[in-house]
């Protein structure tokens, strides 16, 4: 379909920082992440496990969190961090904690994204932040916002901080020109968060995009709330940023829809999904004036249509305003072989305290195990990189 020169099958370019042992790793954790029942069984005792302070940290740390994480604090990541760099690969640190609800926790998680603001600043291999709008605010308030329910006195208070903290970090973000992205939650948390992220854009986003919001292009309204917002920034004048994302909340969103008996948000199936995808790839392209994209995807074609994209426009692979995104642990045959030709390449990095950080894991595992071929695409180049290496 593309006449982009196939690139993603070189596995010795791929996996270039893998040492056998962590070669070998990497293959067990994808064989054991192709069996469906055995995932699900895993995290379940794995939670169990934590809850009941079991003496697992240590058995987790060295495989699957070593995998999916770069270390527990910011500091810890540094070696994968510039070995990454090394090889062209920027990174996006993710403080990969979940679920907090205290007004302290949330705090804290703005402190750590202003901290990493502070790494952005001074190291090149981390241009970018990220944090989720639910690190910074209980989800009660996103729901009842994006209901258009009103808020008591002490919930608009506590709302208040809310936006205090996105504000802060996007400020910080502007002033260090550094690019911040928004990650997104699920659709009934949605609205509130995404009218946050805009006057956030409107307000800092005034030379270029800063502030990116998430696309989560398995819903089947997002180009509309693409095209809508691309409106609203022209009358204004404000740029656009957005990471285009498949999405991470399927079976959720599908159940609660089912339950609850209103439509699914979310595309009938993986055609449509890709089909979105890839459209907003093209409404982005067309329209890079007033926009940049994030392009977070695990998925080789549209990676391709992406590459072709901006060859048919005579972009250069190293234009600021276009990113490949890939997660840690995952993908490795996009992210560097793709940095190998030039292009802009970041991979989120998570990282935190082990227990803290398992939702996210046992997230990462689902999803793998759920996605069509992805679980068996990992497998199959790592097989041929220890063949490679063999010979």
């Amino acid at each position: 379909m593309q006449k982009i020169t196939p690139i993603f099958d070189n596995t010795e370019i791929a996996f270039a920082l893998k040492s056998d042992s962590e070669l070998e790793r990497a293959y067990f954790l994808f064989k054991m992440m192709s069996v469906e029942p055995l995932v699900r069984i895993g995290g379940a005792v794995t939670n169990f496990a934590l809850k009941v302070h079991l003496p697992i940290e240590g058995l987790i740390r060295y495989t699957v969190f070593d995998h999916f994480c770069g270390g527990i604090n910011e500091t810890d990541c540094l070696p994968v961090i510039n070995s990454m760099h090394e090889k062209g690969v920027s990174s996006v640190l993710d403080f990969s904690v979940e679920a907090k609800e205290s007004e302290k926790e949330f705090d804290h998680a703005r402190d750590v994204i202003l901290n990493i603001l502070e790494f952005c600043k001074e190291i090149k291999a981390i241009p970018i932040a990220v944090f989720k709008p639910s690190g910074f605010g209980r989800f009660h308030l996103y729901e009842k916002l994006s209901k258009g329910a009103g808020l008591t006195e002490k919930e608009q208070a506590e709302w208040n901080k809310v936006v205090d903290r996105f504000d802060a970090v996007c400020k910080k973000a502007k002033a260090y020109n550094v690019a911040v992205l928004i990650d997104a939650e699920e659709s009934w948390f949605q609205n509130a968060a995404d009218a946050l992220v805009t006057a956030m854009m409107k307000k800092y986003n005034t030379e270029k995009a800063v502030v990116f919001n998430t696309l989560q292009m398995y819903r089947h309204d997002r180009m509309d709330f693409l095209k809508n917002e691309h409106e609203k920034a022209k009358t204004e004048g404000y740029f656009l940023g957005y990471k285009l994302v498949r999405g991470a909340y399927m079976e959720k969103e599908r159940d609660r829809a089912e339950a609850k008996g209103y439509e699914s948000p979310i595309c009938k199936n993986k055609i449509a999904t890709d089909e979105n995808f890839n459209a907003g790839l093209h409404y982005m392209l067309d329209h890079l004036d007033s926009m940049s994209i994030f392009a977070g995807t695990h998925n080789e074609s549209s990676s391709y249509l992406l590459m072709d994209l901006m060859e048919k426009k005579g972009l250069k692979p190293t234009d600021s305003r276009i990113w490949f995104g890939q997660l840690y642990g995952m993908s490795d045959h996009i992210s560097f072989n793709l940095a190998d030709k030039g292009y802009n390449v970041a991979k989120y990095v998570p990282f935190g305290p082990v227990k803290d950080v398992m939702p996210y894991l046992i997230r990462r595992a689902e999803e793998n195990t759920s996605v069509a071929g992805q679980t068996g695409r990992e497998l199959a180049l790592i097989t041929k990189e220890k063949k490679r290496r063999k010979t």
